[in-house]
């Protein structure tokens, strides 16, 4: 990684959050206490900042090769007493070893970056640990959310953040100006009590996905499930086929479908049950359930998922003709229409039914295309607001109803034919139906001017039963006032 890349902080030298009172400190002596591949980061990423390194070592002969030439290597004792800021990169277990210069580090700022390898792994932090140890010193918790690849590349998306907690607020001033200085952006967590907090981010694993793909997966075995029992252990059954060739790839291909077609409508689902509660309740000041709340937080997971199973889909089917058992099933009915002497095996509906559907499916994925692009935070932060609503709900509430008529247009007259119900169970298209359909009935329903206008008045601080000025547009455009109550 080239030093000129390095030193060119991508973040302009504002303060934290902000804060104009917060001024660059480039130039000044930093203490880095520690050896690893974080200590070596941080001490390149200090020097292309502009700032004087010193690297406390306990074997420094062995480890000055591994830093900067820039950065002076030498011995811990030596490195704490030329320098009044230090970042600790030692592991907690590891803090014991500074017990002995307690006396230098007297009235140092120590900023710990450790983390732990299990949440809540300490009953306190080890930020707080290390406090206990120096009580002369004064800790802050900083940049253990920042890796070590990130720490040599620079913030190179410009929206790298690194949280800081200290109970000495000139503390934290003084650590937030060195990491702006480093092209970082700094971000205020209060007091030392939520190091534990800050501690624990870099550990959880996806907390906003686990939901989502527990509801993704659930989804799948259910349809999979259904559909091994309609198109495997029926025939099986039934007329003693063995089909068991399928599972790996028509059973999977007709689930994805089925998994990403209700996922979509769930995205919507969730924002016609708040319609609905604020119609029945008549204010939008009143709680949603905790889990209609959750829900409504996850719908941008939900959605990547429902675009994730479309377009494994789309890879599925354009797979089919590749398999063997394919070509056999082409040449097998080639041979019985030899044998039968056919020779005109146009069927028009059915060609126009594959056409459609085909298209219709095309265009579907397009939109969800569209709609897993513009939710990526790089790109939702270049639209303003109305731009990003009317990707993400209108051209999302089409992509719906597209994905209803693809579904309707594979299942065509299907549902009336008895030979489809398998066990007496539906085609499973038949199910997929059933929520998106409620859905888009809604959403109808919910565009009614008569229930419109009322849900915009909510929307716009109207509660049922009390005197509220309203402002609602015009026919014409223009924006006119009254006074409504639970009785208009």
């Amino acid at each position: 990684m080239s030093g000129g890349d390095m030193a060119k902080p991508l973040l302009g030298h504002g303060g934290m959050e902000g804060d104009p009172s917060i001024t660059p400190a480039a130039g000044r002596t930093i203490g880095v206490l520690g050896s690893g591949d974080f200590a070596r980061s941080l001490a390149i990423r200090l020097v292309c900042s502009g700032f004087k390194v010193v690297v406390g070592s306990r074997n420094p002969k062995r480890k000055a090769g591994l830093f900067p030439s820039a950065a002076e290597v030498t011995f811990q004792a030596e490195a704490v007493k030329k320098t009044d800021v230090i970042f600790v990169a030692v592991f907690r277990e590891h803090y014991s070893t500074l017990c002995d210069l307690a006396d230098v580090l007297a009235g140092k700022i120590l900023v710990d970056v450790s983390n732990n390898t299990e949440i809540n792994h300490h009953k306190e932090s080890n930020a707080e640990y290390l406090a206990s140890l120096f009580p002369a010193c004064t800790v802050v918790k900083g940049f253990n959310v920042v890796s070590a690849w990130t720490l040599q590349s620079g913030a190179r998306d410009g929206n790298k953040q690194v949280l800081i907690c200290s109970n000495n607020q000139e503390a934290k001033r003084t650590v937030a100006e060195i990491a702006q200085v480093m092209g970082f952006t700094p971000v205020d967590m209060g007091c030392m009590s939520s190091a534990c907090e800050i501690e624990n981010i870099p550990l959880r694993l996806l907390p906003a996905w686990k939901i989502p793909i527990l509801l993704a997966l659930g989804l799948f075995l259910c349809f999979f499930t259904y559909n091994l029992v309609r198109q495997v252990i029926h025939p099986y059954i039934r007329e003693q086929k063995n089909k068991f060739y399928k599972i790996p790839v028509e059973v999977v291909n007709t689930t994805l479908p089925c998994v990403a077609y209700v996922m979509l409508s769930l995205v919507y689902l969730p924002g016609v049950l708040a319609a609905c509660s604020q119609l029945y309740y008549g204010t939008k000041y009143r709680r949603f359930p905790d889990w209609l709340d959750q829900w409504l937080q996850h719908r941008k997971q939900i959605g990547l998922l429902s675009f994730f199973c479309a377009a494994l889909h789309a890879v599925y089917s354009l797979c089919l003709p590749m398999r063997r058992s394919h070509r056999y099933q082409l040449i097998e009915t080639a041979v019985k229409q030899a044998v039968e002497k056919k020779m005109n095996i146009w069927v028009e509906e059915e060609v126009w039914r594959m056409e459609i559907y085909i298209s219709v499916g095309i265009i579907a994925l397009g939109l969800l295309s569209l709609l897993a692009i513009t939710s990526l935070p790089s790109i939702a932060n270049s639209l303003n607001w109305r731009e990003f609503s009317f990707v993400q709900s209108t051209l999302g509430f089409i992509a719906l109803v597209i994905s209803t008529l693809h579904t309707l247009t594979y299942g065509w007259s299907r549902a009336f034919d008895e030979n489809q119900y398998k066990f007496y169970l539906p085609p499973t298209y038949t199910l997929t139906l059933l929520v998106p359909c409620t859905v888009i009935l809604a959403k109808v329903i919910f565009n009614l001017p008569c229930i419109h206008q009322r849900l915009l008045r909510i929307r716009r601080g109207w509660e049922k039963g009390r005197y509220v000025k309203f402002v609602l547009p015009s026919a014409t455009g223009e924006y006119s006032s009254g006074e409504t109550s639970s009785n208009v």
